[in-house]
């Protein structure tokens, strides 16, 4: 058995309890160092993963070598090995920005940092939909505390509405989990996959009302419309560090419609007849929604707040298709965004701290400080997101809009998705040329960048033009991902 597979797991949970115990609970700078090197090797183990998902099938892990279904199971696969790497590079730069200053409003931050990394990793690698819930608990709960750090009346409102939405969605997600194994009499992802062929038509009607109630906890999770509002708020009023970690928090509810849509009830006839429909027309209405809210954003953060939800809606309608080209365009186009949107979000911290008042409000203000490093840094943040060549954001809109067969869904897909990009295109240089151009006031003494922030920040920027270069190599990668989780679906548990 490969006991590496529950490494992400039990390695942020090792690291949070050490940040709470002595030394570390009463030496600010032992913690960061300890939250820093947490998060490097949480890279490296990721990094092990990918290469051991690649290189051989995929492995199920049980827990004190119980047999599935009744015992723990850990499925790591090429799917969630990506999400694990992609999770701990989002760590590293959160981690390594917030220790410059931002983690000294509490104590606590680095162990809910790790924490919420526990939950996320956890959700990433759980083959069972109860253990799923329980995650979701776990990086909730640390979630909920994170974005509240620090105090203030803009965090509290947005955590009370974020608290709520999210209970809601709990409570909801314990009555889905219920009818399912009242219908099927298993939780496990595998088992429940090959036991619904088997299901009678009362146990499908059953199974289909909990499907429903799962399209409503993922999509509050992805923040797809109608249930997105929460998130504008949400997120531009978290710290940066927690708001760059938060872009993944989006992607857990993708990957759970993907894992559970595209790979455990691929067979199910209502998934074709009215899941993905759904699917579509909610993704595409949710690009709509989000472009808006980047139209009437009036500051930089709430701007990235809306990308997020673009970003969510291309992925939502994308996946609908259910085709291993359309899941190829999505892991490529959802590593990208990640990366790319929480990117903004350290930016936009930096140019607030350089613009005195102004802070980063598209209104005019002060010069900013080190313009060629955050300007050059917002260049290609926004071209990317954008979709301009030579950048990822390039090639994942491309092969998004080569995953989308021909016929009317072709006409729908294309007229959104390009659509958004043209106003996006607008909306960024607007912005851009407010941030750094429409000066006024005259020069004080700003907070530059210092050499941690720097570094996160180019951790995440120089993504974009990495996943260019090795545009050939990842998306050849993401293509046997989609294979892999088709064929993983035939599998029962003890295939493994």
């Amino acid at each position: 058995m490969n006991h590496l597979i529950i490494l992400p797991i039990l390695w942020p949970l090792l690291v949070a309890l050490l940040t709470m115990l002595p030394p570390f609970d009463q030496n600010l700078l032992l913690r960061r160092f300890l939250s820093v090197g947490g998060s490097a090797v949480l890279v490296l183990l990721s990094v092990l993963l990918v290469m051991q998902s690649t290189n051989g099938p995929a492995q199920l892990y049980q827990l004190g070598n119980w047999p599935a279904p009744f015992g723990i199971s850990l499925l790591l696969d090429q799917l969630s090995s990506l999400m694990l790497c992609l999770t701990s590079v989002l760590a590293l730069a959160a981690s390594l920005y917030a220790s410059s200053g931002e983690d000294e409003n509490g104590p606590f931050f680095h162990a809910l940092l790790h924490f919420q990394l526990m939950g996320i990793n956890g959700a990433f690698l759980t083959a069972d939909l109860f253990n799923l819930f329980v995650f979701f608990e776990v990086l909730l709960i640390a979630s909920y505390s994170l974005l509240i750090h620090g105090g203030g009346k803009a965090k509290t409102k947005a955590a009370v509405h974020y608290v709520v939405l999210n209970l809601v969605g709990s409570a909801l997600f314990l009555f889905a989990l219920a009818l399912i194994y009242g219908a099927s009499g298993t939780l496990n992802m595998l088992d429940l996959g090959t036991k619904v062929a088997t299901l009678s038509d009362t146990q499908l009607q059953l199974l289909q009302a909990a499907v429903a109630l799962l399209l409503v906890v993922f999509g509050l999770k992805a923040a797809v419309m109608p249930l997105h509002f929460w998130l504008g708020n949400a997120y531009s009023s978290a710290s940066p560090a927690v708001a760059a970690l938060f872009a993944i928090m989006t992607k857990v509810g993708i990957y759970s419609l993907l894992r559970v849509f595209a790979m455990v009830l691929q067979d199910a006839g209502f998934v074709a007849s009215w899941v993905f429909p759904v699917l579509w027309w909610t993704g595409l209405l949710t690009i709509v929604m989000g472009v808006l809210g980047v139209l009437a954003s009036e500051d930089l953060r709430k701007m990235a707040s809306y990308l997020v939800i673009v970003s969510v809606g291309a992925l939502i309608a994308i996946l609908s298709l259910g085709t291993p080209e359309s899941v190829q365009a999505l892991l490529y186009y959802l590593v990208h965004s990640t990366l790319a949107t929480a990117a903004l979000f350290l930016l936009a911290d930096l140019i607030a701290n350089q613009r005195g008042k102004s802070g980063d409000r598209l209104v005019n203000g002060r010069k900013i400080a080190q313009p060629v490093l955050l300007g050059t840094a917002f260049i290609v943040v926004a071209l990317s997101i954008v979709g301009m060549p030579p950048f990822s954001g390039f090639i994942g809109k491309l092969l998004l809009l080569q995953a989308v067969p021909q016929g009317s869904a072709m006409l729908w897909y294309w007229s959104f998705l390009l659509g958004s990009s043209v106003v996006l295109l607008i909306a960024v240089s607007r912005a851009g040329s407010i941030l750094f151009w429409q000066v006024s006031g005259s020069d004080v003494e700003a907070r530059l960048a210092g050499g941690r922030r720097s570094t996160a920040l180019l951790l995440l920027v120089l993504a974009s033009p990495l996943l260019s270069l090795f545009a050939g190599p990842l998306t050849a990668w993401c293509q046997a991902a989609a294979v892999q989780l088709q064929q993983i679906a035939n599998l029962s548990p003890g295939a493994f």
